[in-house]
């Protein structure tokens, strides 16, 4: 548990006003002093993540934000930052002063609502004054769970803990656990399948990649057979098994060479195609994909990096998408970058968004970049189903997944 990447753990929000002690209940919880303490307003900035194993519950990232009440100089961007947690949280605790509760509470809990994300209110600073009868009465018509703690009383760490992971395990959604399958559901035990790992400039020193390690897991889960190789060892490979793969997954930057040196008959994808239906949404990204058949010069393109990193001499986001891009419209394009988890308001300003595969978010946060953008009425795609579209070879690369297959072709004839 303690090696699970950030974006596999449930993210948990806490939130409130400020001063109410939502510092103090992260340190509780963590056992240390994560994040800075202090009388005086506005004291947490940016959002603080504590990443833990909460026991029974199991790998989480705990988010403290910044108070809803913020006033301070810099309140405007702390807010903006706390809201955006909202898209990636998936259950929340708000934490509260006993017998205070004002139009703020009642804001976040709307907000909470309004995404759709199950929470419980914690009464803080109860060695300071205790919350009486009607406050208590009050605060059960308006939520259907709290706890009453005191951050900072020691001696009763270990109970106020329990109670609070009681209530964590009684709002997870249903559906938390049911992961999109990454590849279990497209094989079966004993297939060959084979893996098309580059190792170029941009492969890390040492190690392999989110989702080529998770391809790998998944099939040997499956009591299926992975066989790694580079590209150019891809053709020899195929000719030294004894029968051919059920199944050959390749990175992006590398599918026109694997569909000309696949059989026909064998199905193929992308680890970018994967990850794009782990993490989001495959058939809403395949039908995004079908507008860049219609970009002309000079449209307008938001290319979504997830993860923020020094841009290499042949960086897939920032040189090669653009290069091929340009090469398949005939003519230059007006490119915007978001990195990292800030991604804009304005999206009716694209006409497509480019995402990356999304392997440092989590799928909650996909899916809500996935629903704005539908709000916005501007079609999302990913980097490799759009390497795949411009190479002309999408549709094969599609074969394993039918109902994306079936979306694509109707979206191009419409």
């Amino acid at each position: 548990m303690e090696s699970t990447p950030k974006s596999l753990r449930l993210q948990i929000g806490i939130f409130g006003r400020t001063n109410v002690g939502k510092s103090s209940f992260l340190n509780m919880i963590a056992g240390q002093d994560v994040a800075v303490t202090s009388p005086l307003p506005g004291t947490t900035t940016d959002v603080v993540e504590k990443v833990m194993e909460l026991l029974p519950i199991g790998p989480v990232v705990f988010l403290d934000t910044a108070g809803f009440d913020d006033v301070t100089e810099l309140s405007d961007k702390r807010l903006a930052k706390t809201i955006k947690i909202l898209d990636r949280a998936d259950i929340a605790i708000l934490i509260v002063e006993p017998n205070i509760w004002t139009d703020f509470e009642n804001e976040i809990i709307e907000k909470l609502n309004e995404k759709n994300i199950n929470f419980f209110v914690v009464v803080n600073k109860i060695d300071e004054t205790q919350p009486t009868d009607s406050f208590l009465s009050m605060l059960g018509n308006k939520v259907s769970q709290y706890v009453l703690c005191s951050s900072t009383n020691k001696s009763q760490r270990e109970n106020y803990i329990n109670q609070i992971k009681s209530r964590i395990l009684n709002i997870i959604p249903d559906d938390y656990n049911l992961q999109v399958p990454l590849l279990s559901d497209i094989i079966k035990k004993d297939d060959v399948i084979v893996l098309i790992v580059p190792i170029d400039s941009q492969a890390p020193k040492g190690r392999l990649i989110l989702p080529q390690v998770q391809s790998i897991r998944d099939i040997l889960d499956n009591n299926a057979v992975s066989v790694v190789v580079q590209d150019t060892e891809y053709s020899t490979a195929l000719k030294k098994l004894k029968e051919k793969p059920a199944l050959v997954v390749c990175d992006s930057q590398v599918v026109h060479k694997m569909v000309a040196e696949t059989p026909q008959d064998v199905k193929c994808t992308t680890f970018s195609i994967l990850f794009s239906r782990y993490k989001g949404d495959l058939n809403e990204e395949v039908r995004g994909a079908a507008i860049i058949k219609k970009l002309k010069p000079g449209d307008k393109i938001l290319i979504a990096e997830a993860c923020t990193h020094h841009p290499l001499e042949d960086d897939i986001g920032r040189i090669k998408i653009p290069r091929w891009l340009r090469n398949y419209i005939g003519g230059d394009v007006v490119i915007d970058y978001s990195t990292g988890r800030d991604f804009p308001d304005n999206l009716n300003d694209y006409r497509v968004i480019i995402h990356c595969g999304s392997c440092m978010l989590t799928r909650r946060e996909k899916l809500m970049r996935i629903r704005n953008a539908i709000a916005s009425n501007v079609p999302i795609t990913n980097y490799g189903i759009t390497i795949s579209m411009v190479q002309g070879v999408l549709e094969r690369v599609l074969s394993p997944f039918e109902d994306a297959l079936r979306i694509y072709k109707e979206e191009l004839n419409s």
